[in-house]
């Protein structure tokens, strides 16, 4: 039996309850305590609500000169088998009873509660679908951030917190330890692993060896691990069968590949009771150490070459999103996805036994589980995608202007992104610049912010860069993620989270009768104007019968016209800017 002082809440009670942000905070001192040569408890940052945010860093050689394995607990602290469950596994690995010796080539930086006030905003029900713990924490932070939607924009201190931690540590992969909701059935544990589906290919082998390896360690300690996150392709229907979602960088699992490095989404299943999740997500992390022990210096000189190939990216194809392969139902009324044929297999999963019925109460069918029954379910799994964003990057890299230096400046930085400020006006820059030929707003907030989606195109313009400008030069290891920021396009970029969205207002409007006026001035002055105008009435009907487009037609073409509306502020460059100081960032 361990000290009492290091072990958790959750043992303590029969793993009827988890602790709180107190709990976090004695255990890492007391880790430390019991190991001073091998445990080093750092405090990393603080909460919007200005609690300390803690993290170990545990090996029993130089941390600095050895692969780091880093376990990401508490993002969503209402799911807190990270928390409880890793601090059962790092207290076995450093007494020497599970896997001795790993920590001699390994070291395991362990976040226990990286949303650390949510994980104080205790409650009975903030978990309605999961199976114990009795009460437990709330998902998003003191200011109702999800913090697995922050890894981009990284508006959370938590999240500029964390971003620090990475770039002072670098783990070679990262574990982000979760709770699955959906469907009920007889697996017990999930694992997706990138760079699998996105980043670097050449990673995919060792991503594939990764999550591999470690379903056949937790199979034979008797779990039933999923090689995929178990999303239902259609909601409360297990008929529908699954999906393979390929995560955007918003999310650990998306954001790691684009770092170049791996990453292991680890989800139980919340029907599972506590104990037996906790064993499981013990099982996992002692299996990622051995793993990471045995492969860790491979993997690590694999991400370094990632890294040189990544700064040679610059004119290459780089994919930017994805989508799973889908066609539309062909019968008339349908309104269910079907997949591709060529995309989805039919696979025998072990379920339970299921009923639907339309329910009294929303009318809806409602689907209840039998867990007493297990259940082949012959079900299709749609397990490829098809990349749905292809950009190429540019050659030299990215112009951000001076009006927004400041604040991109300080966000590529949270990222460890190179950049060098320009010193002196560079006048005459054929660049490259993006034009937004439509632009839609979300029509409520998500995580904060009114999202923008961007539709146009790069087209060739000349234009003057000012001195306070920043060039940020493709030719980075981490020029996957920096094209994820500054495509206008992507996913996750900058652009799609808000940052620009009053370049696509228009703040200069002139009078009708005015604009009337100067329409007949410019068709008087130039007949090729005249014809023009006459064929685009000809040949497009909704253009001539909308009046606003007609006297659009004019407005653009006079000098009174903004020319920055729906110009996306940042530009592309093919070289290198010859007034930038060296790089920093």
């Amino acid at each position: 039996m361990p000290d009492q002082i290091l072990t958790t809440v959750a043992e303590d009670s029969g793993f009827r309850a988890t602790g709180r942000a107190d709990e976090v905070e004695r255990l890492c001192a007391a880790f430390a305590l019991q190991w001073p040569n091998a445990v080093r408890c750092v405090e990393f940052g603080r909460s919007a609500e200005g609690r300390p945010m803690l993290a170990l860093i545990v090996s029993h050689s130089d941390p600095r000169k050895v692969p780091v394995l880093m376990i990401q607990g508490g993002i969503h602290p209402g799911e807190s088998d990270g928390k409880d469950g890793g601090f059962i596994a790092l207290r076995e690995l450093l007494s020497g009873t599970a896997a001795p010796g790993v920590l001699d080539r390994i070291a395991i930086l362990f976040v226990p509660a990286f949303n650390v006030d949510g994980h104080d905003r205790f409650g009975r029900w903030n978990r309605p679908n999961q199976n114990g713990p009795e009460e437990t924490g709330w998902r998003t932070t003191a200011q109702n951030l999800n913090l697995n939607r922050d890894y981009m924009k990284a508006d959370a201190p938590e999240m500029q917190a964390m971003l620090g931690l990475l770039r002072e540590w670098d783990p070679v992969v990262c574990a982000d330890i979760h709770v699955t909701d959906g469907a009920d059935f007889e697996p017990d544990i999930s694992l997706q692993a990138e760079p699998l589906n996105q980043g670097d290919p050449q990673l995919y082998a060792s991503g594939r060896e990764l999550r591999d390896s470690l379903i056949d360690k937790l199979a034979a300690q008797g779990s039933l691990p999923l090689p995929f996150y178990p999303d239902l392709a259609k909601t409360d229907d297990p008929s529908s069968g699954f999906l393979l979602t390929v995560y955007s960088p918003r999310f650990s699992t998306g954001y790691f590949p684009q770092r170049n490095r791996f990453t292991v989404l680890v989800e139980t299943h919340s029907w599972k009771d506590y104990a037996r999740r906790i064993r499981v997500t013990r099982n996992t992390i002692v299996g990622l150490a051995e793993l990471v022990g045995s492969h860790g210096a491979r993997w690590q000189e694999q991400a370094r070459l990632a890294d040189a190939a990544a700064a040679r990216i610059g004119g290459s194809n780089v994919t930017l999103d994805y989508a799973s392969r889908w066609r539309e139902p062909a019968t008339a009324g349908a309104t269910s996805r079907e997949p591709d044929a060529d995309s989805a297999e039919m696979i025998e999963f072990r379920g339970y036994a299921y009923t639907r019925k339309p329910s009294p109460i929303s009318g809806q069918l409602v689907t209840v589980y039998d867990p007493t029954t297990p259940q082949i379910w012959k079900v299709p799994y749609r397990g490829r995608v098809e990349a749905s964003l292809v950009v190429q990057a540019p050659l030299g890299g990215y112009v951000v202007p001076p009006g927004y230096a400041r604040e991109i400046g300080a966000k590529l930085a949270l990222h460890g992104i190179s950049f060098e400020p320009v010193r002196a006006l560079v006048d005459k820059v054929r660049a490259q610049v993006f034009r937004a030929t439509r632009v839609a707003f979300s029509t409520a907030p998500f995580e904060g912010r009114m999202r923008a989606s961007l539709e146009g195109d790069w087209a060739r313009e000349t234009h003057d860069i000012a001195a306070g400008a920043l060039f940020v030069p493709i030719a980075q290891p981490r020029s996957r993620l920096l094209m994820a920021l500054l495509e206008p396009q992507a996913p996750d970029s900058f652009a799609a989270w808000g940052f620009f969205n009053a370049c696509f207002e228009q703040k200069e409007h002139m009078e009708p009768y005015v604009a009337e006026q100067i329409a007949r001035e410019m068709l008087e002055r130039s007949p090729e104007l005249q014809a023009e105008f006459a064929r685009r009435l000809r040949e497009d009907a909704v253009f001539a019968a909308s009046p606003s487009a007609r006297l659009e037609f004019f407005l653009r073409r006079h000098s009174s016209w903004d020319a920055r509306y729906n110009l996306y502020p940042v530009f592309r460059v093919d070289e290198l800017l010859a007034s930038a100081a060296p790089a920093q960032g």
